[in-house]
C-alpha cells in the first residue's frame, strides 16, 4: 500500500486541502517509507469547521434520537465491512502489529454500539406533585459544537471514545487527529461520508498546535475532549476552562503492577509481557513498573527476562511479529536516553533493547523489549512515563509497602495486582489510588459501557470518556418546574 496524496480536511461535507506552506511527512515507522503528507492547517480552518458545525447543530439537535442513531448503525456496518483495511492502515502509520490494530478497531466499534443506545441513555426523569399540583422534570439537551483532540498511539479507537456519543446526543463534532497518524481518520471519514450524515455534523481538521489553540479559543466550541501527555493535558484543560468550555483531558501514566508470591507465574509473565511490550509500550495502560513481593522476585524476574528476550520484533504486517517499532526516531532516541539515565541512577539493564538490528528494516524506529532491575523507588526513572517497551523492576517486602509506593505516584491511571488471594485482591482494589484497577489483568481497559477512568495527574476534569459519563459530558441538564391551573373548576 503506497500513499502519495496529501491528507485533506473534511469540513461541511466536503474534502479540501487547506492553504498552508507547512506540511509534515507521514512515514511508516518500520520501513521509513513516506506514506503521505499532512498539512498543518491555519486557525482559519478551525473557524470554517466551527461555523459549519454551528449551522448544522440547529437542525441536528432537532433530529429525533431514534433517527440520529440510524447513522451510527450504518457506520458500524461500514466499519465491520472495512475492518481489515482500516487495521492495516493503523499498522502502516502507527507501527503496531496487525493483531493489535484489529483489537483497537474492535474497541472502536464497541463504542459505536453503545452510543446506539442513546434513545434510552439520554432519558431524563420526573416527579409528580413535588408540591400540590406542581410537577418537576429533568431533561437532557445537547451542548452544541464539540471538539476532540486525539494522540498518535490509538488513531482508530480513541476518537470513538467521544465522537459517537457526541453526535448521538445531538451535538456536532470537530476531530483533530495527531499529525503523526492522520491516515486512519482519513479512511474513517470516507465511511462517515457514506452514512449520509448531514453536512457539518462531523468535521476533520488536520494540524498541530495552532489548530489546538484555535479549538480551545473558538467561542462556538462548547467542549474539548483530549488524550495525550500530562503536560499537554494540563495546558488543554486550563485553557479550555479559562474559555468557559467543558473539558475532559486524559494525561500520562506509570501503571505499576504488584506480583505476589502466590501468583501464577506462567500466566502472570505472559500477561505482563503483553502489557509492558504490546504496542511497543506506547499506550496509556502499559505496565511500566513491576513490584515483586517476597519470593516472587526470583521466579518472576527470570520468567519476564526470558519473555522479553524472546519477543519477536519487526514490521507489524509480517507473520509472527509480536511487537513493532516506536512512532518516530525522536521517540526511539528519547527512550534509549532514559535507559541510559536509569543506568546512571544505579539500575541494572537486565535485558537491553537499545540499537537493535531488525533484518530488512534496519532504518526503522525499533527498540527491543528492555528490563531495568534494581530501580530506585525514589529516582526519576520510577516517576517518568517512558512510553516505550521498558519494564522496571522493584522489590519490596510486603503488599502494604507496594500499595504505599503506588499511592505516592503523581499518576493514577492504572494499577494491577497478580495473586490467588481474594483477601489481597480486595485490599488492593480498596486501597490503590488509581482509576482503572486490574486483578490478574495486565491492561485494565474498560469496556465501552464503563468510563475510562483516571485519577491524579492522569486525568483532568470530572467526567471521563465512554459509557454513562460520556452521555453526562455531552449533554446539559434542564429542570422544568410547572403548575397548570385547572380552569374547568371556575365553571
Amino acid at each position: 500500500m503506497t500513499h502519495s496524496s496529501i491528507v485533506q480536511n473534511y469540513i461541511n461535507g466536503e474534502w479540501s486541502i487547506p492553504e498552508t506552506e507547512t506540511y509534515l511527512e507521514v512515514r511508516n515507522p518500520a520501513t521509513i517509507e513516506v506514506l503521505s503528507k499532512v498539512p498543518l492547517s491555519p486557525a482559519r480552518e478551525v473557524d470554517r469547521a466551527a461555523q459549519a458545525a454551528q449551522t448544522a447543530f440547529q437542525t441536528w439537535r432537532r433530529t429525533p434520537a431514534t433517527e440520529r442513531v440510524q447513522y451510527l448503525f450504518k457506520l458500524k456496518a461500514l466499519l465491520e465491512e472495512h475492518f481489515e483495511d482500516i487495521a492495516q492502515t493503523i499498522t502502516l502509520e502507527c507501527g503496531k502489529t496487525l493483531a493489535e490494530s484489529k483489537g483497537e478497531m474492535r474497541r472502536a466499534i464497541e463504542n459505536v454500539e453503545v452510543a446506539c443506545g442513546i434513545p434510552i441513555l439520554m432519558q431524563g426523569y420526573n416527579s409528580e406533585d413535588i408540591a400540590r399540583g406542581i410537577d418537576e422534570h429533568m431533561i437532557r439537551q445537547p451542548l452544541g459544537v464539540t471538539a476532540v483532540i486525539t494522540p498518535f498511539n490509538f488513531p482508530g479507537m480513541i476518537p470513538f471514545w467521544f465522537m459517537p456519543y457526541a453526535i448521538a446526543c445531538g451535538n456536532t463534532c470537530i476531530i483533530k487527529p495527531s499529525e503523526r497518524v492522520p491516515l486512519t481518520m482519513q479512511r474513517i471519514f470516507t465511511l462517515l461520508e457514506q452514512t449520509g450524515l448531514p453536512k457539518g455534523v462531523v468535521n476533520l481538521v488536520n494540524g498541530a498546535k495552532e489548530v489546538v489553540d484555535a479549538l480551545l479559543d473558538h467561542a462556538a466550541i462548547r467542549s474539548i475532549s483530549f488524550v495525550g501527555s500530562t503536560g499537554v493535558a494540563k495546558y488543554v484543560y486550563s485553557r479550555a476552562a479559562a474559555n468557559g468550555k467543558r473539558a475532559q483531558c486524559q494525561g500520562g501514566a506509570k501503571n505499576p503492577v504488584i506480583v505476589l508470591p502466590d501468583a501464577d507465574i506462567a500466566m502472570t509473565t505472559k500477561i505482563m509481557a503483553d502489557s509492558a511490550f504490546g504496542c511497543a509500550g506506547q499506550r496509556c495502560l502499559a505496565a511500566s513498573i513491576a513490584i515483586t513481593v517476597g519470593s516472587a522476585k526470583s521466579t518472576f524476574t527470570d520468567a519476564i527476562a526470558e519473555a522479553a528476550t524472546s519477543r519477536q520484533v519487526g514490521f507489524g504486517l509480517d507473520s509472527g511479529v509480536q511487537m513493532g517499532p516506536v512512532i518516530t526516531h525522536q521517540s526511539k532516541t528519547r527512550i534509549e536516553t532514559i535507559i541510559q539515565q536509569a543506568e546512571t541512577e544505579g539500575a541494572t539493564v537486565l535485558v537491553d533493547g537499545r540499537a537493535p538490528k531488525i533484518s530488512g528494516y534496519e532504518q526503522g524506529h525499533f527498540v527491543r523489549p528492555t528490563i531495568l532491575q534494581n530501580i530506585d523507588p525514589a529516582g526519576e526513572i520510577a516517576k517518568t512515563e517512558i512510553f516505550g517497551p521498558v519494564l522496571s523492576l522493584i522489590h519490596l517486602d510486603s503488599i502494604d509497602d507496594a500499595i504505599a509506593l503506588i499511592n505516592q505516584s503523581q499518576y493514577g491511571n492504572m494499577a494491577s495486582l497478580f495473586t490467588s488471594s481474594g483477601a489481597a485482591a480486595r485490599k488492593f482494589r480498596y486501597e490503590a489510588e488509581a482509576g482503572n484497577i486490574g486483578i490478574n489483568i495486565g491492561v485494565a481497559a474498560p469496556m465501552a459501557f464503563f468510563p475510562f477512568s483516571g485519577w491524579k495527574e492522569s486525568f483532568f476534569g470530572d467526567l471521563h470518556g465512554q459509557g454513562w459519563q460520556a452521555i453526562e459530558f455531552f449533554t446539559q441538564t434542564k429542570v422544568i418546574v410547572e403548575r397548570w391551573h385547572d380552569w374547568t373548576r371556575q365553571f
